[in-house]
Parts: structure tokens; C-alpha cells; sequence
């Protein structure tokens, strides 16, 4: 029987411009895809999210595999920079161009063409999941969260999922992930009392206090690392007054940080850090510093086991590499999936993603496929 060739539908989705967080067409190409090969789909949109929920195999079965992806992409940024069309999936010296190629369309194609033809051709005694999104690259509100309260709501339960985000820094099979770092970002406005740089006695300069603040932030040592993970950072990422003014002492300034955290933290426990340094300052200056914290997501780990031995040794097979299980990296909507499964992630070399001229290896799409066939031949037995 003729099978699904991963590389066209990841041309077919390539060309739907689906910039977060407009769908595009995408989730309607794939939704045609999969129930035409016996999946039974939902569409979970949420709030302006286009997210598609797909299941082959008896809902509840107690051995379901799941996969999780997404197919909004980030905007193009300077379009005339491009020198290959962002939405035309052209393709020159074996590589497929657009933006997505990496990001993870690649990666949704394989697991999807894996899938159908898995089914087809050896259908398993369990159940297969897919859960896209088209929130992975914007807020995250409204997507694999929605999917994820969709399937709470309707019985719905993946066993183990697979995200398929890139993870391979430099070659294909070098890194799976099994967690991934916190993050949050706090947001820093010190108020003062405005005056003349000529009399600054008369004044109370916000600028020293929120310099005193980021450089006690900046300067103090999180951690030294754990067991799975490399030691915290912390990043101050703007300090503002927006005075033009050489001759006035601003009333306010205002900073961020952001700060990718290990399992040593958690996001309240930097929460109460990063007050408790605010208001040692704000006492010490004589100001007022009022604090905004985001918490993007906890970090999490799924211990090396049953999981990511499966997928290492599929790719192992695949490409001849032993992956390393890591951490690194930014977030994933893994950090939502894994309270509902154990969840690892496996995708392509990710070196172009968020660029422009996005591009990914077209053998590479072909051989992420095999690696997804092999996983799921091995979970299936």
C-alpha cells in the first residue's frame, strides 16, 4: 500500500501561513488527514486557539500513546531577508525552506504520517493520540492546555507522550529531552521622588535603587546545578526611565529579569526571593518598588526509565547515535502535558528554528518518521 511521504505534507503545511495565533489551515489539513485514515478527531478551540484533538483505537484504552505538537509558527520578522519564499516550502540542495520547517511542522508531519500508516499497515491493540496546538508559540493559554482539559473532561488518557520539538543541537539523534527548566519573569517598578540632577539632594534618584536591586539580583548564585539539570540563571533583560532628560532626576524606573530555574526551585519559592531583595532596597533607599511576576512554567523532570529508554533506542537504531537525556533549553508544552503522563521530547536539529530562512534537512523529515514507526512498533510490541 502506498505510504504517507512525510516531507509533502510538511510542504502542504509549510504553506499554511499559521502565525499565532491564526490557524491557517493547517489543523483543517491535518483533521482531513487523519479521519480519512480512521481517526476519530475533535476540534478544541479556545478563545481565538485553533487546537485539534485526534484518537485511532477504543477511548480509554490503558495503553495509549500520545503525541503532542503544534503548528502556529512565529512571525517572519524582516520578510525582505528572506531569500526563499516563508510560506512557499521550496526546496534547494536537499533542504526545504519556509518558516515552520523546523518549528515544529516537520516534526508534526513525521509523528502523523508515522501514525497512518502504522494503523494501516499493523493496526495495534491500544490506542494513538495526537494533540496540536496552535498556542505553542504565543501565550500557551488556549492551547495544549485546552487540549489537555478537553481530555479530563471526556475520559480522555494518554499513557506516555512524545513531543516533537527539536531537540538535537548539531545532529539528528544526538538529544532527547526528558525535562526542561522553569521560567519566570519579574517585572520591577521603583518609584522616587523626581527632581534636578543640578540638586540631587532634592530628589530621591530611582536609578540607584534599581541598580542596587539588579545588581543584587544579577550577582547571587541560585544553585550549583542538580543531579538532571544545570545550575539556575538569572538574566536582567531591561532597565528603562524613559527620560530623555540629562537635567531631570527621573520619578520611576522600571526592569525585568527573567529566570530559567532547576528543580531546586520552584516559582513561588523565587517569588518570595525576589520580594524579600525588593524590599530590602526599597527600605534601604527610601522608595517604593512594586514587583509583577509571570511564572511561564515549573521545571520538571521524568526520571530516565521505560519512557526515554524506548525512544533512545529506536533512534539509536535509526542513526547509529546513543542520545544524551537532557534539560536544556527553553520551554515546551511539555511542562503541561507531563501532569497528565510521563513525557519525553524528540525532534530534529533545531539550528534554523525562529530564523530567517527556516530550513530543514528533507532526508531528515524522512528519517524522523522511521524513528516515530520504530517507537511505535516497540511500544506496541
Amino acid at each position: 500500500m502506498p505510504q504517507t511521504d512525510p516531507a509533502r505534507l510538511t510542504a502542504d503545511l509549510i504553506r499554511c501561513p499559521s502565525v499565532t495565533p491564526e490557524e491557517g489551515g493547517a489543523l483543517v489539513l491535518l483533521e482531513k488527514l487523519l479521519s480519512g485514515a480512521g481517526f476519530e478527531c475533535t476540534r478544541t478551540d479556545r478563545g481565538e486557539v485553533s487546537n485539534l484533538f485526534a484518537r485511532w483505537g477504543v477511548k480509554g484504552h490503558a495503553k495509549a500513546f500520545g503525541f503532542n505538537g503544534h503548528t502556529d509558527v512565529v512571525p517572519l520578522g524582516d520578510e525582505a531577508a528572506w531569500t526563499m519564499p516563508p510560506f512557499g516550502a521550496e526546496e534547494k540542495d536537499g533542504f526545504m525552506y519556509g518558516r515552520g520547517a523546523t518549528d515544529m511542522k516537520s516534526g508534526v508531519a513525521a509523528f502523523a504520517a508515522a501514525a497512518i500508516d502504522f494503523v494501516k499497515d499493523t493496526p495495534p491493540d491500544g490506542a494513538i493520540i495526537l494533540t496540536i496546538t496552535g498556542d505553542e508559540e504565543g501565550d500557551a493559554v488556549d492551547g495544549t492546555t485546552a487540549l489537555l482539559d478537553y481530555m479530563d473532561r471526556e475520559g480522555e488518557q494518554m499513557s506516555v507522550c512524545l513531543v516533537g520539538e527539536p531537540t538535537c543541537p548539531n545532529e539528528m539523534g544526538e538529544m532527547i529531552k526528558i525535562g526542561r527548566r522553569g521560567s519566570l519573569t519579574a517585572w520591577f517598578t521603583v518609584t522616587g521622588v523626581q527632581g534636578h540632577s543640578a540638586y540631587p539632594h532634592r530628589a530621591n534618584n530611582p536609578l540607584n535603587a534599581m541598580a542596587r536591586l539588579m545588581d543584587r539580583l544579577a550577582s547571587h548564585e541560585l544553585d550549583q546545578g542538580t543531579d538532571h539539570f544545570d545550575a539556575s540563571t538569572l538574566a536582567v533583560v531591561t532597565i528603562d526611565t524613559g527620560n530623555p532628560a540629562t537635567n531631570v532626576i527621573p520619578a520611576q524606573a522600571t526592569s525585568a529579569v527573567n529566570i530559567r530555574f532547576n528543580d531546586s526551585h520552584s516559582g513561588a519559592s523565587l517569588t518570595e526571593w525576589l520580594q524579600g531583595e525588593a524590599d530590602k532596597v526599597a527600605a534601604e533607599f527610601g522608595v517604593e518598588i512594586a514587583m509583577k511576576v509571570k511564572i511561564s512554567g515549573e521545571s520538571f523532570i521524568t526520571p530516565p526509565g521505560a519512557l526515554s529508554e524506548l525512544v533512545s533506542a529506536a533512534v539509536a537504531a535509526e542513526t547509529g547515535k546513543t542520545p544524551e537525556l537532557s534539560t536544556t533549553g527553553g520551554t515546551s508544552d511539555a511542562r503541561f502535558v507531563k501532569n497528565h503522563c510521563p513525557v519525553v521530547e524528540f525532534g530534529l536539529v533545531g539550528k534554523s528554528m525562529h530564523q530567517v530562512d527556516e530550513r530543514v534537512e528533507v532526508a531528515q523529515i524522512h528519517q524522523l518518521k522511521a524513528i516515530y514507526t520504530r517507537i511505535l512498533q516497540e511500544y506496541f510490541g
